[in-house]
């Protein structure tokens, strides 16, 4: 992989998070977890390229992205859905789901962890954390479809501190 300016990559941000997936993945090579995620932005804020993610506080993978001061965010080629569909199912706690899923960790710097299958991965560093509040949703109809349990999500929104491309 090689490391690029994010500022020259030209994804479309919605089909890459929204439609292709990505592992959010913190912790480092002898103690991570990662997970699938779909929901997620790619834009500019307070001067610097940020990506936000939402991650439901029954996440394992929540816990590591509460100790740590970076997360990896890694897009990967169609042919690794299968994968990504395993580590969105799976829990790090019950079971090695990186190796059922046949992906390779490594740390392309800074003892972050990806995986090499990727084609692109973002390191971010933590700027903000905030959870959903039910009372903010000016659009009620989404808390029954997408909250029926109450389990609203954490939100993060991070640098985008180092990207590399395949």
């Amino acid at each position: 992989m090689k490391e690029t300016d994010i500022l020259e990559i030209n994804e479309n941000a919605v089909k890459l998070i929204g439609k292709e997936w990505m592992l959010i993945t913190a912790g480092n090579m002898e103690n991570y977890n990662t997970m699938t995620a779909s929901w997620g932005n790619i834009g500019f804020l307070w001067g610097k390229p940020v990506a936000t993610i939402y991650v439901r506080p029954q996440r394992y993978t929540l816990e590591y992205i509460e100790r740590e001061e970076c997360f990896t965010l890694s897009f990967f080629p169609e042919q690794y859905r299968k994968a990504l569909n395993i580590c969105g199912t799976k829990s790090g706690r019950d079971t090695d789901k990186v190796k059922e899923a046949g992906l390779t960790p490594y740390s392309p710097s800074d003892g972050i962890v990806s995986f090499k299958e990727a084609r692109l991965v973002m390191k971010c560093r933590k700027l903000y954390k905030g959870k959903l509040d039910k009372d903010a949703f000016i659009d009620k109809e989404i808390l029954p479809k997408w909250y029926p349990g109450g389990d609203l999500h954490y939100v993060y929104i991070a640098e985008i501190e180092k990207l590399w491309i395949d």
